[in-house]
């Protein structure tokens, strides 16, 4: 402190100087002086690196002495002097005194040359003037300074505690409680107060110095002991321990006061600052997310693949539903925290929050439109490459289909073409080398538009940017040079071979003669060897007679042929002797075929050979088919016999089931007659049957001589014994059925007279409209028009009959007399089913309500019965066949165990189900 009250200094300052003059000094003082201001100064000193440990020896030189000055005033001293001599000393220490003297203090009889020769005194004093200048001096409390500021601070802060009482800087401190109480009014938690005691000083002063150096930086300056141990401890020593207590106190408070208003600031700014970290961190993102997305979405670079291009589509799509939803809410999130932001700002009257560069939300909506700009067209653009893509990868796959097929046709071609094989041919191989060169040369030319379309298909791949159009191009490239290059080597093989085919043309001429002639003979041989040894299948004597009349042409053609073979080999005689006659180099055969002499001669001794052997066949087979013929004659002789016997008896046994000659016993003894007679012609059966088995085995397969087959006759054969059997049947039925019921002959003939007149077909059967008509005739005059008989009525026949006999045909009646005459529901009634009917119309029968009426009788006039009742008036196995079959009787009259005799009566005649 560069200005104080110079006039209170020196009062202060005043005792100091008698004392100095008395050049008196309490032993225990002294010792407690060395110690407390050894202490004082090592905690300035250690600042510095270094520390004293004797006050009167180590500021001796004046070194740490003004080290001592500098760390304590902040302020930089003259430079000392180094040298270890007196003057040297003396220098340091006066420049020392001089800045203690220049920030205000009096030095009293304290001299350099004192404290250089280690007057203990005068070291104490000058540290002591040290002590109050720049640690006592500023101390000021309600206008009071110095000493008594710092007393009137210990008294305030001692003032609640009990036993300490502070009235000076000596015996008010030797219980130790004054120290503790200074320490917990600032720091509670290092010190129990409760558990101090005024009776324990040694005690109380250890804990106070041991936890001041240990938790304040406050270094222990004196001994318990030392204080404990002197009746008055010195007055200095404890000013100085006090003012470091002062020290490290003083701005306590101060700084608590202004650690809350900084902490209410801090609190707003970094409620502040966290928001605008979240703003820029949010901005940033949301920045960043647009900087990657919009060159993604302006990125108009097609994929190679079409899989790649819809993978991007797919993408664009989930960035659509998934990625940019979340985006626009962050940017809502965004605008309303900067504007929530700007407002806690402007009310704590701090300057309106500026984002960084970029950052504003005026930049993110400028970049959130470029985001929606870049996004128009791209999925348009997509879906043009997709498109785009298609047409390319067909083109391509067009490309590569084509160069495929086409490196594929000339793979091998130019080393075929550089062959020097003519060199060594003969004239047929030269021939046959100009033949193959020539069909090459009109392959070539047929690839020739194959070439143009690869390099056409290779342009427009190149006019849509294919992405492999550096590949294609080659390729094409390749194929173009390669092309040229067939050409070229085309020519100069066709030269060569031309050349080449004058030399040999001679001899090749009569080869070709051979061969022109060779051909067609070998293969006439070889035609002729394949129809002498065909196998021949024929079912007839004139097929047989076809092959033998051919076979006397062939052989009529023999001579001429033995002609044309010694012809051709001449020809090749000739050929021997120019070869001979010229020495004609030939490696080769004749180029034109491979048939040699020795093949056309031994082919036609060949043929020689299988000419008698095709005529025993021919002989053998026509001996063969003369016996079919008689098996076919035979069986057909018999077949068409039988055959019409059989149809003959049909329509026979069909008269006598129809007519109505004599009663019924007579037509029954008629058909027995029948049948015997039928049976009795069995063994004209098996005998066609034993023919049929001998041509079987002749594999004969058809028969000109018959339209009978054997299954024909069996199927007959069956179906006459069939029907003979079954109309023997319904007359015996009918018999049955006329003694059953009481009809009488003449009624039987009415029935079969009207049943016959309305079947038509003579099937035996009436249909409905036939049926009522039949019955009209039995009692209404309707029209006598011609009609076939066959034995039945169907559904209309007998509904017409049954209204001839006076039934009310409405349909629910006639649908019931049709449940009844026709139950399987064929649409038909046939005579048997209509005799029935009439016998029950016109006979006395039992019926359901007569079957009912019984029951009641049987029950004692219930409308239910027992079990019982039943085995007490029926038979055993009737009674029992009731029990199981009747339903339980459910009336209101019921009782356990009845059972309904009703519905019982009902199904026995068919009304309802049983």
């Amino acid at each position: 402190m560069d200005h104080y009250d110079s006039q209170q200094t020196n009062d202060y300052m005043q005792p100091e100087e008698d004392w100095d003059r008395d050049l008196l000094l309490d032993p225990a003082w002294e010792k407690q002086q060395r110690k407390t201001f050894t202490a004082w100064c090592n905690s300035h000193l250690r600042k510095a690196g270094t520390q004293i440990e004797n006050i009167e020896e180590d500021f001796r030189d004046g070194l740490k002495l003004m080290l001592l000055l500098e760390v304590i005033s902040g302020e930089r001293l003259a430079k000392p002097e180094r040298g270890k001599m007196r003057v040297h000393k003396i220098s340091n220490v006066n420049k020392a005194l001089d800045f203690i003297a220049s920030k205000g203090v009096k030095l009293v009889s304290i001299g350099a040359e004192e404290i250089v020769d280690g007057n203990v005194k005068m070291t104490l004093g000058m540290i002591w003037t040290i002590i109050l200048r720049f640690a006592i001096q500023d101390i000021s409390v309600e206008e009071t300074s110095a000493k008594e500021g710092l007393l009137l601070w210990c008294q305030r802060k001692t003032a609640p505690y009990k036993n300490v009482n502070i009235q000076n800087f000596h015996i008010s401190w030797k219980d130790g409680l004054g120290f503790c109480a200074l320490i917990h009014r600032h720091r509670p938690e290092l010190i129990d107060y409760g558990k101090l005691r005024k009776d324990d000083p040694l005690t109380n002063l250890n804990t106070a110095f041991d936890v001041a150096e240990k938790y304040l930086d406050i270094p222990k300056m004196l001994d318990a002991e030392d204080i404990v141990g002197t009746a008055r401890p010195d007055e200095k020593a404890i000013m100085t321990y006090v003012s470091s207590f002062y020290h490290a106190f003083s701005g306590a408070q101060k700084a608590e006061t202004a650690a809350n208003r900084i902490c209410k600031v801090l609190a707003v700014n970094q409620e502040n600052e966290q928001l605008m970290e979240d703003y820029e961190k949010l901005a940033s993102d949301l920045l960043e997310w647009i900087r990657r997305t919009i060159p993604w979405l302006e990125n108009r670079v097609p994929e190679n693949t079409m899989h790649a291009m819809q993978q991007k589509l797919e993408d664009f799509r989930d960035y659509r539903r998934l990625h940019k939803p979340p985006k626009v809410q962050e940017k809502c999130q965004l605008e309303i925290n900067f504007n929530t932001l700007q407002t806690k700002l402007r009310l704590s009257n701090r300057p309106a929050f500026m984002p960084s560069e970029g950052r504003m939300v005026s930049d993110i909506n400028n970049a959130w439109g470029c985001l929606e700009q870049a996004e128009k067209g791209y999925e348009e653009w997509l879906l043009n490459e997709i498109r785009r893509l298609e047409r390319l990868d067909h083109l391509a796959e067009k490309f590569r289909q084509k160069a495929s097929i086409h490196e594929a046709w000339t793979d091998g071609k130019e080393v075929m073409l550089r062959q020097k094989d003519y060199e060594t041919a003969t004239l047929s191989e030269i021939k046959a080398l100009l033949k193959k060169h020539e069909a090459f040369e009109s392959d070539l030319a047929a690839h020739q538009d194959r070439v143009e379309q690869i390099a056409a298909i290779a342009q427009e791949l190149n006019e849509l940017d294919y992405y492999d159009s550096p590949s294609v191009n080659a390729r094409c490239q390749k194929i173009c040079d390669q092309w040229d290059n067939l050409g070229a080597l085309t020519q100069k093989r066709r030269e060569a071979l031309e050349r080449t085919e004058k030399l040999l043309e001679t001899i090749d001429q009569l080869y070709l003669e051979y061969a022109k002639r060779a051909a067609p003979f070998n293969n006439w041989m070889e035609g002729a060897m394949e129809d002498l040894q065909d196998t021949f299948i024929v079912h007839t004597i004139e097929e047989i007679q076809g092959l033998t009349t051919a076979h006397e042409q062939f052989k009529a053609t023999l001579p001429d042929a033995d002609k044309e073979r010694l012809a051709i080999l001449g020809i090749h005689n000739e050929v021997s002797k120019i070869v001979q006659t010229y020495h004609v180099n030939m490696a080769g055969t004749n180029p034109y075929t491979t048939i040699t002499p020795q093949e056309i001669n031994g082919k036609w001794d060949h043929v020689r050979q299988l000419v008698p052997r095709r005529d025993q066949a021919l002989t053998e087979e026509h001996t063969r088919q003369q016996h079919n013929e008689r098996l076919r004659k035979q069986f057909g002789a018999q077949a068409n016999v039988i055959g019409p016997w059989i149809q003959t008896k049909m329509e026979e046994i069909g008269r006598i089931s129809i007519e109505m000659h004599g009663t019924l016993e007579d037509q029954l003894s008629h058909l027995r007659q029948y049948e015997k007679s039928i049976v009795n012609y069995k063994p004209k059966i098996d005998q066609l049957e034993g023919d049929h088995q001998l041509i079987q085995e002749a594999l004969i397969f058809d028969n000109k001589h018959t339209n009978y087959t054997m299954e024909h006759i069996r199927v007959g054969w069956e179906q006459l014994l069939t029907t003979i059997a079954r109309t023997i049947n319904e007359v015996e039925n009918q018999i049955l059925t006329r003694d059953a019921k009481g009809i009488s002959q003449e009624q039987m003939n009415e029935f079969r007279a009207s049943f016959n007149h309305f079947d038509r077909d003579h099937s035996g059967t009436l249909g409905p409209e036939e049926f009522k008509a039949c019955l009209i005739s039995l009692g209404y005059d309707i029209g006598n028009d011609p009609q076939k008989k066959t034995g039945m009525m169907d559904t209309d026949d007998f509904r017409a009959c049954l209204i001839s006999m006076g039934y009310n045909m409405g349909e629910a009646e006639f649908a019931r007399i049709m449940s009844i005459v026709d139950p399987n529901r064929l649409g038909v009634v046939t005579f048997q089913a209509f005799i029935d009917f009439m016998s029950r119309e016109t006979a006395d029968t039992d019926t359901a309500d007569q079957v009912m009426a019984s029951f009641k009788i049987l029950a004692g006039d219930k409308n239910y019965i027992t079990v019982d009742e039943l085995r007490r008036e029926l038979p055993p196995d009737q009674a029992e066949y009731c029990i199981a079959r009747m339903a339980p009787y459910v009336g209101p009259d019921a009782v356990p165990g009845a059972l309904d005799y009703m519905s019982f009566s009902t199904a026995l005649y068919g009304e309802s189900d049983l």
